[in-house]
């Protein structure tokens, strides 16, 4: 198994963060039949091969996932994309 721990930092209010988050869970559910949960300020989700979380921070977000062993082979694709959205959801 791989471990992902990315935190990504963004001038957006609470709110709209919030919000961009809600819009990623969606295209997750979407495209990689993801299960997703919120508790308090984290968006939990699952599928078969990957756990994780995202938490909303004070002007950032962050992260983390453990990938099993088929998505473990490509961590590193995985951690880009996490990057692109977060960019293009975020700033």
């Amino acid at each position: 198994m791989s471990n992902i721990d990315i935190q990504h930092s963004h001038s957006l209010s609470d709110d709209k963060a919030r919000s961009a988050i809600g819009e990623v869970a969606e295209k997750l559910q979407e495209r990689f039949d993801v299960t997703t949960r919120w508790e308090g300020q984290v968006l939990h989700f699952t599928r078969s091969g990957v756990e994780g979380a995202i938490e909303l921070l004070p002007g950032a977000v962050r992260v983390k996932a453990q990938l099993g062993f088929l998505l473990s082979a490509m961590k590193g694709m995985v951690e880009s994309e996490i990057q692109r959205v977060l960019t293009d959801k975020l700033g």
